[in-house]
């Protein structure tokens, strides 16, 4: 009877309900095993979507529902309520959907919260379908502040049970995701680029990349669905991809934070991976941005440690290689400085270190800032290898300016004792070679195609001035920059052998081409300049076996890439003159220098003699060389400057009075020359090297120069000697002048002239000056009027025929415009 009367008013309660609320109710079950109650859910859902204006209470009522089953812990119905939300949402895009999603970002809420690894699972899928869907109308008020914190947590769970902990971490990683999705694309929605949202969002992704960093041995497609790290590295791609120009730094700052807080950078291996990730993910427009903001956090790390600084460039090396071409920016030259100054301040430490008291503490930050540096240059070349040539010149000039050059009066001076002094610092010759080895770095991925384009001025002087300092390592670097800008066809490896001579040079594969009209002019210009420079450093008396092979190589490809026939005259000039000073008692060079010397002009003979391929010289040539084969061995190639110096105190042989079978004889050289054609006056004048005067600048000046000395030697040496030490300077210009302006040789009318002007200049007002200019002005103006007027009126051409269609009318010259006259061959350029 009790049964029957509550049964009864269940009925009738229930009768009374509304009609959304008594379909809400159907859709549980008596038992939650029994799952959700199919026919019922679609009666439910067509009346939400006929009637979109009770969306809002169904959400509220399946709301209260799952509040209470979540209190009861009446799992089953909770996951009925929460696949009955998740239909509806898939089911109803009305515009009241908004606020049925606030009841349903309740609910997730309240999962999230439970301390049921289940229920936050369950709410994690529900929020992850609900980001998938695109919303009709955009909402003003929803938050997800409240998720970010919570899927972040659940990315650094760290449960015991490790299945629970890949469970939960997987969640909060799809959470993170579902809330990008579903805010990126809506500027009414949560800024997630926000500072406070992308400093919790990208360390929960870089943590679980790096805890699977080292366990990766399946391909991807298999392990994303199991794989935290994997899933991780798919969230960051995924950010990345979205990141619009503004928004790159709120992803990047977050990832340098991340590396200093948790030590990343040694090793960088994981650092490495992670800007890679970066790298390949951004728009390609924008992959600039991530060496820019590595060199800004190399910047603030300026007085860290060697090992992380070296370890950060390590990834700027990584990172730049990845990019296209063009992609380090606009301020190229602003990257390059930021990286010669970190080369800079490491030298300035690693002087410091090397001045204090020698302890292994500072022994090994030595070594670890040579490490830094030598990783800086190798960065810089990777950037060069991205940008095109006209910028890869403008880097080298600008890294050249970086140098710290010797002044000419300090580059070579003899002290009491008539040794060589340098004025350099120890600071500075450390400087010079890293800088030095960094444009080596450069030029190795430059191209030339013209001298004259890859040798301004502004760069080639100072690279001169570099190659006769004092420091045996740096004259080597700056031999190996020019091989490296003077070599087209790969002719330096084969040059740049310390080996016997050969009889055949076709063995060694030289590449020889005709030079250009631009190089010619270029060595015409500056070969003087160059030879200059390459004697003296023959000269020098700290060159070691590397320098002599290095100087042969670039005499060689003097010859190879430019072997036109007044520079080829000059360099067996040049060859004839160290020659002589090797030869010379009063020369103060060692005897294994001597030798040295002796060795490569031969071997720089036979090379020009078989490539000039003149019967007369190369047989010479090889005359000499046997003949220093059978008694003076230590005169030719491989050359060793200590081996020659042990031969040369243990034979009997002078090297201060040779025999003449040994040396390179002029007049034979000469004769072979003019027999086949080539202009051998210039040999006339024997290559004089002044270690004081300036030198000339050019092949011309010297040909004009020994014209008249050639002329002069004849009748007096003496004189001829002694004019030949005097040269056409700016400075003896300007004395010659200033002297005759005291002396009053100026004409009296250019004096007159130059009096009235000055005159003029110092009492004339201002308002006078511009009108006699205007005046003038006028007049140059009626005069070009008047050519014009001239050129625009057709003439009456010389060449006119007469024409009188009229026997009876006057003689007429028929009028030809300009451009049809028909001018004589020699007037027409």
């Amino acid at each position: 009877m009790a049964h029957d009367i509550y049964a009864g008013c269940c009925t009738c309660l229930s009768a009374c309900k509304p009609r959304w609320k008594r379909l809400v109710d159907n859709i549980f079950p008596t038992e939650s095993e029994d799952g959700l109650v199919r026919s019922n859910m679609a009666k439910l859902t067509f009346y939400a979507v006929s009637h979109n204006e009770k969306l809002d209470r169904i959400g509220g009522y399946l709301s209260k529902r799952l509040d209470r089953d979540v209190y009861r812990q009446r799992v089953g119905y909770v996951f009925i309520a929460m696949q009955a939300l998740d239909e509806l949402l898939l089911a109803c895009h009305a515009q009241s959907l908004n606020l049925f999603v606030e009841s349903f970002l309740k609910m997730v809420h309240k999962l999230l919260e439970s301390n049921n690894t289940d229920l936050q699972i369950l709410g994690t899928n529900s929020f992850v379908k609900f980001s998938n869907i695109e919303e009709d109308t955009p909402s003003y008020h929803r938050r997800y502040d409240f998720f970010i914190s919570k899927f972040s947590s659940m990315c650094h769970n760290n449960s015991e049970n490790m299945e629970t902990r890949r469970k939960i971490r997987l969640a909060g990683l799809k959470g993170l995701q579902g809330v990008v999705r579903k805010t990126v694309s809506d500027d009414l929605q949560v800024n997630i680029w926000d500072k406070t949202h992308m400093d919790k969002i990208i360390p929960s992704f870089l943590f679980n990349m790096h805890e699977g960093f080292d366990m990766r041995d399946s391909p991807v497609q298999e392990q994303a669905e199991g794989k935290p790290e994997v899933l991780a590295e798919t969230c960051l791609r995924d950010v990345m991809r979205r990141a619009a120009y503004a928004n790159i730094h709120a992803v990047l700052k977050p990832v340098l934070r991340h590396l200093d807080l948790h030590e990343m950078w040694v090793p960088n291996d994981f650092a490495i991976k992670a800007f890679k990730v970066i790298m390949y993910s951004i728009q390609s427009q924008y992959r600039y941005v991530t060496p820019h903001f590595l060199l800004l956090h190399l910047d603030e790390n300026m007085k860290n440690t060697p090992q992380i600084k070296r370890s950060m460039v390590g990834v700027l090396k990584e990172t730049v290689a990845i990019a296209a071409d063009g992609a380090v920016g606009p301020s190229v030259l602003e990257i390059f400085n930021s990286l010669l100054r970190h080369l800079r301040s490491s030298v300035d430490q690693r002087l410091s270190n090397q001045n204090g008291e020698q302890r292994s503490s500072q022994m090994m930050m030595y070594s670890e800032e040579m490490l830094f540096e030598e990783g800086i240059i190798d960065t810089i070349g990777v950037f060069a290898s991205i940008l095109p040539d006209y910028q890869k010149i403008e880097i080298m000039m600008f890294i050249m300016g970086k140098v710290p050059l010797p002044n000419r009066r300090s580059i070579r001076e003899e002290d009491d004792n008539d040794t060589v002094v340098e004025m350099n610092e120890e600071g500075d010759i450390l400087l010079q070679n890293r800088l030095l080895k960094s444009l080596l770095e450069v030029a190795n991925q430059y191209s030339t195609v013209s001298l004259a384009t890859t040798f301004p001025a502004s760069f080639l002087q100072p690279l001169l001035n570099m190659s006769i300092v004092r420091s045996s390592e740096i004259r080597l670097v700056v031999q190996e920059i020019f091989h490296t800008l003077l070599d087209r066809h790969s002719n330096t490896k084969k040059l740049h052998r310390n080996c016997e001579i050969s009889k055949d040079i076709t063995e060694v594969g030289l590449t020889v081409e005709k030079a250009s009209r631009q190089d010619i002019l270029f060595m015409r210009k500056n070969g003087a300049d160059i030879q200059w420079h390459i004697y003296e450093n023959l000269t020098r008396p700290q060159n070691s076996t590397e320098n002599f092979v290095a100087l042969y190589c670039t005499l060689a490809l003097l010859v190879v890439e430019l072997g036109i026939e007044d520079i080829l005259v000059d360099l067996i000039r040049l060859s004839l003159a160290l020659q002589s000073l090797a030869s010379d008692s009063e020369s103060k060079l060692p005897s294994a220098h001597k030798c040295a010397l002796h060795a490569t002009i031969g071997r720089y003979f036979n090379l020009i003699g078989q490539l000039t391929a003149i019967p007369a010289l190369c047989q010479h040539v090889w005359t000499v060389i046997e003949a220093r084969q059978k008694s003076a061995p230590e005169l030719l190639p491989p050359i060793n400057i200590q081996t020659s110096n042990k031969q040369t105190l243990g034979s009997s042989l002078n090297l201060d009075n040779l025999p003449e079978e040994y040396l390179f004889s002029y007049e034979v050289i000469t004769e072979a020359l003019s027999s086949s054609g080539l202009d051998a006056s210039r040999l006339a004048m024997p290559y004089v090297h002044e270690h004081n005067e300036p030198r000339p600048h050019s092949a011309a000046d010297l040909g004009s120069i020994h014209i008249d000395l050639a002329e002069s030697a004849q009748s007096s040496p003496t004189a001829a000697r002694k004019q030949m030490q005097e040269q056409i300077t700016f400075e003896s210009l300007k004395r010659i002048l200033i002297s005759n302006a005291i002396d009053g040789n100026e004409p009296e009318d250019d004096r007159d002239k130059r009096l009235d002007i000055l005159h003029s200049f110092q009492n004339s007002t201002l308002e006078e000056l511009a009108s006699a200019a205007e005046q003038k002005n006028e007049r140059w103006q009626k005069k070009l009027n008047e050519i014009l007027d001239m050129v625009i009126n057709t003439p009456v051409t010389p060449a006119g025929s007469p024409t009188r269609p009229d026997p009876t009318a006057p003689l007429q010259l028929q009028s030809v415009p300009t451009y049809e006259m028909k001018f004589p061959e020699l007037c027409v350029f």
